[in-house]
């Protein structure tokens, strides 16, 4: 008789985690009869087969008479390996076997197989067998499916896969806005947040992903209600949503809020502190992002390659050349304790450009120990667009050519310098040959938040419902401004138009105007006007915010593509520094 009793050897086998210890217990069970009792071979094969899979492959392989549990813990193993498509190929070969799986776990392993392999047609055929084996009721299994969709890049078939479920959970809430996330349809993930508190409760990780969406659309509204809801719940301990609260009021241009979230926080990581010190750069407040810095070391906090990115970005924002090289020459003699990455490098590029100091920026990207990106030329080629240099502008593009990186922002950026120092003939030869190449621009598009709800303008909009009274209010505006002193920066037009003043007719409608004009018409005397713009912002469009915020009054907050524009009585944080 064999000294150890089943309840004996369960208790061992769920107590061991050592690879020895397993495979210890595995000799006893070949020694005794235990081998051939199928639950103890389940316990200990999904036991053994996350540590060891090599091991468990080659146990697995000596079982005649495989049962389904044991099947699924191979499958399972697989799906959180490096070689899932193995744990798909196991799933397909039983059911040729006519070895159907018989319970959803077996499919749903198989799925976050092809999730973690990117296999999306093996998950198509997984999600036929789903329908033909009756488990369309299984909400687990649904949720996986929602989840392989998404990862797809599939929205549309995941929103199919939510509406069949029958008793969605906060996980499945959860994987759909994960799902809209990850495919930029921000303002889906608003309205399903505010539909799923009617439903189910959300959890931390749903707050997260609400407020990276508020985040990326500028939505501060419905952050500091998602705030509220945080701590409300009694959420407002945990660390990494206060991180994500002061990363979203400093991308909702909130500095004020989000150093309140800092401050009170009762534990900081290098994650918060980074948080801060990237939100108080692209807010344009350098100074104190380099004070910030300097606090975090004294609390002994090391940084890491996205703090010191954050604190060269402020410097490079402010125009705060003499410290922003101070940092990088200590970054280099590795005070750190890293390397200079191309982020970093782009910053003191950016840097130096933005102060016209291009002969030093290029010399610089010239003696890189790495090899230059496309992010790197395109900032040097933002430079030349600043300081008109035709010559290096032409050489930076063949650049990105050679590369196979260009993009239509490049062209636009060329056409910026073509134009900004006149050469028309060279304006229209980069256009016909943008035509040729098929290369689009993307269209200027301005968001603004209002009521909880997100409004957004392109160029010369028709869309929105009051566009008669935007235009109208508009006009308006333009009136008002023109009286005050503001005359249209007709530079910023890259097109050969005959006059002046059809140049300055051309402008008026820019995308942020008409959030502008709306937020004026749309909102009480005083209250700030909030816009989150797509591309960077022109010179025109500038000045005019400028002159708003001095002749309504009004604080007008622009976020574009690379930085925050606060600008209040007439002048912007940036110190017209972009």
């Amino acid at each position: 008789m064999s000294k150890f009793s089943d309840d004996h050897l369960v208790s061992l086998i769920v107590s061991s985690t050592g690879k020895s210890h397993l495979r210890q217990i595995h000799a006893v069970l070949l020694r005794t009869s235990f081998i051939r009792n199928s639950d103890i071979f389940h316990q200990f094969l999904s036991r053994l087969a996350p540590r060891d899979l090599d091991y468990s492959r080659r146990v697995f392989s000596q079982r005649t008479n495989p049962s389904v549990s044991h099947c699924n813990s191979m499958i399972r193993a697989f799906s959180a390996s490096e070689t899932p498509s193995e744990g798909f190929r196991l799933f397909r070969a039983l059911r040729r076997k006519a070895f159907p799986p018989a319970n959803p776990l077996s499919s749903s392993f198989a799925l976050k197989c092809c999730i973690k392999s990117r296999d999306l047609h093996g998950g198509l055929q997984i999600h036929g067998k789903v329908f033909t084996d009756g488990f369309l009721s299984d909400g687990l299994l649904l949720t996986t499916l929602m989840d392989l969709y998404s990862t797809g890049g599939n929205s549309a078939d995941a929103c199919k896969v939510f509406d069949e479920i029958t008793e969605r959970d906060t996980v499945s809430y959860n994987v759909l806005i994960s799902c809209f996330l990850r495919n930029k349809r921000t303002r889906d993930v608003l309205f399903l947040f505010d539909k799923m508190k009617n439903e189910v409760e959300p959890d931390g990780v749903t707050c997260l992903l609400a407020l990276q969406a508020c985040a990326s659309l500028g939505a501060l509204d419905f952050g500091k209600r998602v705030h509220d809801f945080i701590d409300g719940n009694g959420l407002g301990g945990a660390l990494n949503l206060n991180n994500t609260l002061v990363s979203m009021y400093s991308r909702c241009g909130s500095m004020d809020k989000a150093c309140e979230v800092f401050n009170r926080m009762r534990e900081r990581n290098v994650v918060s502190w980074t948080a801060m010190i990237s939100g108080l750069a692209m807010n344009g407040f350098g100074k104190e992002a380099i004070e910030a810095f300097e606090e975090m070391l004294k609390c002994g906090i090391s940084p890491e390659e996205h703090t010191l990115t954050g604190l060269l970005s402020a410097c490079s924002h402010s125009g705060l050349v003499d410290e922003g090289m101070m940092f990088f020459d200590r970054l280099k003699s590795g005070e750190f304790k890293m390397k200079p990455n191309l982020h970093h490098y782009g910053c003191i590029i950016d840097l130096l450009g933005r102060a016209r100091l291009l002969d030093k920026a290029y010399s610089i990207v010239q003696s890189m120990e790495m090899k230059p990106d496309a992010t790197i030329w395109r900032t040097l080629l933002g430079a030349c667009r600043v300081q008109g240099n035709v010559e290096l502008g032409e050489r930076v593009i063949s650049h990105l050519i050679e590369l196979k990186a260009e993009e239509a922002g490049d062209y636009v950026l060329l056409l910026n310098t073509y134009s900004s120092v006149g050469k028309w003939e060279k304006v229209s030869e980069l256009r016909s040959l943008m035509k040729e190449k098929s290369i689009h621009t993307k269209p200027g598009c301005s968001a603004m938040e209002l009521q909880g709800k997100v409004h957004e303008f392109i160029v010369d909009d028709v869309s929105h419902p009051r566009k008669e009274e935007i235009y109208s209010m508009l006009a308006e505006i333009n009136q008002q401004l023109k009286i005050a002193g503001y005359v249209a920066e007709v530079a910023s037009e890259l097109h050969n138009l005959d006059s002046e003043e059809e140049k300055g007719h051309a402008l008026t409608y820019h995308s942020e105007k008409l959030a502008i004009a709306f937020g004026i018409l749309m909102t009480p005397p005083g209250t700030t006007i909030r816009v989150t713009k797509n591309l960077r912002t022109c010179v025109d469009c500038h000045n005019f915010a400028k002159f708003v915020s001095r002749v309504y009054d009004r604080v007008v907050i622009v976020r574009d593509r690379s930085r925050f524009h606060h600008f209040k009585g007439g002048f912007c944080s940036c110190n017209d520094f972009w």
